[in-house]
């Protein structure tokens, strides 16, 4: 099975120092990156969606073995809110052509505020074609509940397991996927702070118990500021090996 532990998004200035040597063109920074992490999470699609000559440039930049999930466009997410959205299967469809053998999960992260609905969850998720991996990020707490996780597994989707001020952290596998995203320990302010290394061994423990259930674990550290993200995912894969 496949264990993958990496960050949500790459090019941080503030990583200069920690990740990558000082005047280092932010260019160079994909590759220098992709020589210490085998998975990244492509953040910045959800504010701006790439060119297809970028994605296509990063599929022969990337190694063998390397692999980018990708976050939907607000626009489907936030402004949609999952309704009719054609469109944006297109650009998810031509992404993973492009990607080729790079390509990652599908991360769709729902707004905040919106409720369940699971309906449109559910029409949602068979509109997306099976090739492409789906993992859903939940963020409202109305989601959490065994029927939705019903339509999740109906669709091999993966509930993303949240770690983060104000979210609920529920470890719930829904199909052979586990997608987890770490948005730091802070408990009053997102992406703030160090994760301690007595709670990355939890974690550890936890990856080890959905290996052994042969259950394949992604997971993003989105703690950026000051390089925390790049330490913590660091630290946990040496408590995983």
């Amino acid at each position: 099975m496949t264990v993958r532990v990496g960050t949500s998004g790459w090019s941080y200035d503030h990583w200069v120092g920690v990740l990558y040597p000082p005047g280092m063109p932010p260019a160079r920074r994909l590759a220098r990156y992709a020589e210490v992490f085998d998975t990244v999470e492509l953040n910045a699609s959800f504010y701006r969606w790439p060119k297809d000559s970028t994605f296509t440039g990063w599929r022969d930049q990337l190694p063998d073995g390397f692999t980018m999930s990708v976050k939907a466009h607000r626009g489907l997410t936030h402004y949609r809110r999952l309704a009719a959205p054609e469109p944006w299967i297109e650009r998810f469809e031509r992404c993973w052509q492009l990607l080729g053998d790079r390509r990652g999960v599908l991360l769709v992260q729902l707004h905040p505020d919106q409720r369940r609905d699971d309906a449109r969850l559910d029409s949602f998720l068979g509109s997306v074609p099976a090739f492409i991996r789906v993992a859903v990020e939940l963020r409202h707490p109305s989601w959490n509940d065994p029927a939705v996780y019903a339509v999740l597994t109906s669709h091999r989707a993966a509930y993303v397991v949240m770690s983060g001020a104000g979210l609920p952290c529920i470890p719930q596998a829904t199909t052979d996927l586990v997608y987890v995203r770490m948005h730091g320990p802070d408990p009053d302010s997102m992406y703030a702070g160090s994760y301690p290394e007595k709670d990355l061994r939890w974690w550890a423990g936890l990856i080890a118990e959905w290996d052994n259930d042969d259950r394949d674990v992604w997971m993003y550290f989105n703690n950026d500021p000051l390089g925390h993200a790049v330490r913590d995912a660091l630290l946990l894969r040496g408590l995983l090996s």
